[in-house]
């Protein structure tokens, strides 16, 4: 895992790819006015499943959500950058780590790690159905 205290300064990672940046807007809160979790976490699957679809040629799903921690709050106006990687391929499934970093509204190239989340996605037919990844060459 990349970055240094859970609370303090992080670093993003090098050892995998920006996926998406996204901004949360106020529409986006929860009751204490930080960003909705259910937000977050459909953000993380949007960014895990980019580097799937380059493998799986086609339909898929998330099947699994191994493990999400929320390590600090995300606030409106947060520049949420997002840097997921492949752990592993199987025959219809990949899995994806995804690190989620906040440069905090009044602190633009300062980063706080704020989630992580180990994502699985399968290759799915046209009927839904579990389908073998193509290997590449």
């Amino acid at each position: 895992m990349s970055g240094s205290s859970p609370l303090g300064p992080a670093t993003p990672p090098s050892d995998k790819e920006l996926v998406l940046k996204v901004i949360p807007l106020p529409a986006d809160t929860n009751g204490n006015g930080d960003i909705f979790g259910g937000w977050v976490m459909a953000q993380v699957d949007l960014a895990g499943s980019v580097i799937p679809a380059r493998h799986v040629n086609g339909r898929m799903a998330t099947v699994a959500v191994k493990e999400f921690i929320f390590k600090q709050p995300v606030r409106v106006g947060d520049i949420l950058s997002f840097y997921a990687c492949v752990t592993h391929i199987g025959r219809t499934s990949i899995t994806v780590q995804v690190e989620v970093f906040a440069e905090r509204h009044r602190a633009q190239g300062q980063f706080v790690k704020v989630t992580e989340a180990t994502v699985t996605y399968v290759a799915i037919d046209d009927n839904g159905r579990p389908r073998p990844i193509e290997k590449r060459a």
